[in-house]
């Protein structure tokens, strides 16, 4: 197969976070008007995000290592399978616990499927630019609120939340099928160099892999850096329209976030290829941090803007790093154990802000402790961040035949 395939795994992987990321964060334009139909509490609606990411945290583990023992195309067509599934059925939710189960399990499990397993196969296609690449699969993301949010936001003013949800699981099944088949594995001639945990080619232990430095270092960092901007990426249409902005235009924050992360893991991953994935990652962290202090003093909708593309860049912009570390520390072969691996601690940082920001909002009436605390979560990533320890000296393996 012509090595050229390899941009097509790019493009593929990237519709794939595009949809899957998409509709499983197009919760937070649900929110108000869920609950406004509904009754149900703010927490108790974004709990069901909070059962997103913990579900999809295991998830992703249980599904980065399927991709390593059967190939990336079985599991994304699970994943196509089940996202669907869980979002027709959440859409017809009667109770509050209906929704959070379909919603929260079915859904974060069908996203799991997706965000690993492609990385992976990512990663596996490109020697050279592999941080850009892998940025470009990430993208994906950044391109959702862009797409699926004002999409959403759409439907839910021409129909309500319920008929909205229902076409854009039909969506998702239309959308994701032909790109699923379009997935392979990497030539057969691909080469893994060699590391720490993969110099003699052999498969390498797991227990010494999640005992290692490197992968303490890369989970926690994932970890404090998820835990920082995930509660204010959910919660933020909420609180722009506190701030009085009107509902439009404050899921349009939303986008400009999205294209901002565009534009930043663009950046950051062809920095990540110039000058190295750590200092490009800490600085990246820093940025984050410094933002999320600062959504404290901003109330108008220029102000937002501003901010946005700053926050959306650098949370953007770090998230494909930790997967060129965890290919350049491990090797391939375990590539989606181990990114599975560390997606599951992300994915539990992830769940802890929209519980935390419902609770915080709940009890306040506003979100100015949610900013604060985020802010000093963020600057511990940055500081773990410095503990990364220096890559081994690579050395060429023979070539491994593994087939389509």
């Amino acid at each position: 197969m012509s090595v050229s395939y390899r941009w097509v795994i790019v493009a593929v992987g990237a519709l794939m976070s595009c949809v899957a990321i998409g509709a499983m964060f197009s919760l937070a334009i649900f929110q108000e008007p869920i609950a406004t139909a509904t009754g149900w509490s703010h927490v108790g609606i974004a709990s069901a995000m909070t059962l997103n990411f913990i579900v999809m945290g295991f998830g992703g583990f249980l599904w980065g290592a399927a991709s390593d023992r059967f190939g990336p195309r079985p599991v994304v067509l699970i994943g196509y399978v089940l996202l669907g599934v869980a979002l027709v059925l959440a859409s017809r939710a009667e109770t509050l616990m209906q929704f959070q189960l379909t919603y929260g399990i079915l859904v974060g499990l069908a996203a799991s499927a997706f965000f690993a397993p492609m990385i992976a196969a990512t990663t596996a296609w490109f020697d050279e630019n592999r941080g850009l690449a892998v940025s470009l699969v990430s993208a994906g993301m950044g391109v959702a609120p862009m797409t699926i949010s004002p999409f959403a936001r759409w439907l839910i003013s021409a129909y309500e939340w319920r008929p909205a949800m229902l076409i854009i699981g039909v969506a998702a099944w239309a959308l994701l099928l032909p790109a699923a088949l379009l997935v392979r594995r990497p030539p057969a001639d691909a080469v893994d160099a060699g590391t720490d945990f993969s110099a003699e080619g052999a498969r390498p232990q797991l227990s010494k892999v999640f005992r290692s430095p490197q992968f303490i270092v890369l989970g926690l960092t994932f970890f404090a850096c998820c835990a920082a901007h995930s509660g204010p990426i959910f919660h933020m249409v909420s609180y722009a329209t506190i701030c009085g902005v009107a509902p439009m235009a404050a899921v349009s924050i939303y986008s400009v976030e999205g294209l901002a992360g565009l534009g930043g893991r663009l950046l950051y991953g062809s920095l990540a290829d110039r000058i190295g994935v750590k200092p490009v990652l800490v600085a990246g962290l820093l940025v984050q941090a410094g933002a999320l202090a600062t959504y404290l003093f901003v109330s108008r909708l220029g102000e937002f803007y501003a901010l946005a593309i700053i926050f959306g860049s650098a949370y953007g912009g770090v998230m494909p790093l930790y997967a060129v570390l965890a290919r350049e520390y491990f090797g391939q072969r375990i590539i989606g154990t181990v990114l599975g691996a560390a997606t599951m601690l992300s994915s539990l940082g992830m769940a802890f802000g929209p519980l935390i920001g419902g609770w915080i909002f709940d009890t306040f009436a506003n979100y100015s402790w949610l900013f604060i605390g985020s802010a000093m979560v963020g600057l511990g990533a940055a500081a773990i961040a410095l503990a990364f320890p220096p890559l081994a000296r690579q050395k060429p393996q023979p070539a491994l035949g593994v087939p389509l």
